[in-house]
């Protein structure tokens, strides 16, 4: 380069310039895109996190704000027995079956009341940064269970199964203290919103007859016996192979009498039944373990002496007539 002359040399610059320019650029697109795909793809707090492969929806820009610190993940039970009037399955069950609208029948202002409150608090605190579709799927499951014998005949009953136990909740967040977060009230409010849509009959049909779920970031122990019908959002759902994943295992009639909201105390209260006044028995102290000067506290007093002698005055002379009357 020294030995080049001026033109030469700048030219050779200027060339060097633009190259190292457009690598610079090349550079700094692929950190952009980079940092963009880690921003879509972190997941948030529990299952807040929404895939950009697997979402239908774009969350809302506001959403992060509500992040739900669920770690995202239903529990299974055990399968009642088969009916005997068990329909042959001729084919393997394929495909995906939009489950039947709900409906809240015959139940009462209270229980609709309630229903609505512990559906909503499933929403928000398992998906509460996801989009619409992923709250939608997840109250999906949550009335799927329901209706289906091997859960819990009512909504409340659904949302706080195994709640009472310190291991053995149905859903995460009624167990891992994600109650104790004060919600935000405008993502309660669009939980809200998509809780009484799905109470008042709308299905979420790509989730089908699915009763669990859990996020990519959690494998439950259940994962391998159950069929995948959908990914939406941060969660994979889930349905039973065999008869009970069909459309007729659902058959389970809504209940109402809704419990109260919120988990059930843990630990077992005691029940007391009497059938009659119980004696109420006082201790006795042996005289032995009185002390002393106390024993004959309760003696009777010695009556006075029958004697008419008053005991000496003791006021001095000159106040002793200070009581007569003045003449």
């Amino acid at each position: 380069m020294r030995r080049m002359r001026a033109p030469a040399r700048r030219r050779a610059w200027r060339q060097a310039a633009v190259i190292a320019g457009a690598i610079v650029a090349v550079i700094a697109m692929l950190v952009a895109a980079a940092l963009i795909m880690l921003g879509a793809t972190r997941p948030a707090t529990g299952s807040a996190a929404a895939s950009p492969s697997v979402s239908r929806q774009g969350a809302p820009a506001h959403a992060v704000a509500f992040a739900s610190p669920g770690n995202g993940v239903t529990g299974t039970t055990t399968l009642p027995p088969e009916p005997l009037d068990l329909p042959l399955l001729s084919t393997a069950v394929t495909g995906i079956t939009p489950a039947a609208p709900f409906r809240l029948a015959g139940a009462s202002s209270l229980d609709r009341a309630r229903a609505l409150e512990c559906l909503s608090a499933a929403i928000y605190y398992e998906a509460a940064s996801e989009s619409d579709d992923g709250q939608r799927a997840v109250a999906q499951v949550v009335l799927n269970r329901v209706r289906h014998p091997a859960f819990p005949a009512s909504v409340c009953g659904v949302v706080y199964q195994g709640a009472d136990r310190t291991s053995g909740c149905q859903f995460s967040f009624a167990c891992d203290g994600a109650m104790a977060r004060i919600p935000a009230r405008a993502g309660w409010a669009r939980a809200a919103r998509i809780a009484a849509a799905a109470l008042a009959g709308q299905v979420f049909a790509p989730v089908g007859l699915a009763t669990h779920y859990h996020t990519y970031a959690v494998t439950p122990a259940w994962n391998r016996t159950l069929v995948m019908t959908d990914a939406i959002g941060a969660h994979f759902f889930h349905r039973w192979k065999g008869y009970w994943g069909t459309a007729a295992a659902f058959r389970q009639r809504y209940a109402g009498r809704e419990p109260l909201p919120g988990p059930p105390p843990r630990g077992p209260t005691p029940i007391i039944a009497l059938n009659g006044p119980m004696p109420v028995v006082l201790p006795i102290t042996p005289a032995t373990q009185v002390h002393p000067p106390y024993r004959e506290s309760g003696a009777a007093l010695e009556p006075p002496s029958s004697g008419d002698t008053l005991p000496e005055s003791q006021i001095l002379d000159r106040w002793k007539d200070s009581g007569k009357p003045l003449r």
